[in-house]
């Protein structure tokens, strides 16, 4: 039987962490728990990461690492990709961010609520680009007149919103049924609304 290699232990470890810290949060997961789902001692778990600290933020690094090829491809296709295409493409990648990985959404919350320290400074490290293709490419296109004169950080910020709050938030509104739409419905509703929004030709 080979021996496990410490890479795929550390990996156990924070797939382990991501689990609980996401459903439990900073101060309700202690690290045998981390250690139990991650089938290792805690001892184990010790010799990998010094303080419980650092395997919080191994674990939400982890979770920013998992959609980095999506903001580079993103990025990459910004350059020519005219409205129509590239706010649904920036509406799928949020879209699936929430949908697919819950996990980061929650323990950028946790980071902010719970641990802080230095967690301000890692969330806008890791979501500040892409913020910022969002913001550039809409300011790109409101300046060669593609869309109307709107500020692209508010817009930034609100199609984001529309993405991450809306679902609960539709709840609350009587008669409203985008809180029962699936991950493409909910990108072909988002994307028209906003196609709508920005674009003055668009019908």
């Amino acid at each position: 039987m080979l021996a496990t290699r410490p890479s795929e232990v550390r990996t156990r470890i924070i797939k382990a962490a991501v689990a609980l810290f996401s459903r439990q949060g900073f101060h309700g997961t202690r690290t045998r728990e981390i250690a139990r789902l991650a089938d290792v001692s805690e001892v184990t778990v010790f010799r990998y990461f010094e303080h419980k600290d650092d395997i919080f933020w191994s674990a939400l690094h982890s979770c920013f690492s998992a959609i980095k090829p999506r903001l580079i491809l993103l990025g990459r296709s910004s350059e020519n990709e005219n409205p129509e295409v590239m706010l649904r493409d920036i509406v799928c990648l949020l879209v699936d961010v929430v949908t697919f990985s819950p996990e980061l959404m929650r323990l950028v919350a946790v980071a902010l609520l719970e641990v802080r320290g230095p967690a301000e400074e890692v969330c806008r490290e890791q979501l500040s680009p892409l913020f910022s293709v969002i913001s550039d490419y809409l300011a790109k296109n409101i300046e060669n007149g593609k869309m109307r004169n709107l500020n692209p950080a508010i817009m930034t910020a609100a199609i984001a919103l529309t993405v991450v709050a809306q679902p609960e938030l539709s709840k609350l509104v009587k008669g409203s049924s985008l809180s029962r739409l699936g991950g493409r419905e909910a990108i072909d509703e988002y994307s028209a609304f906003w196609l709508n929004v920005l674009i003055p030709s668009h019908n």
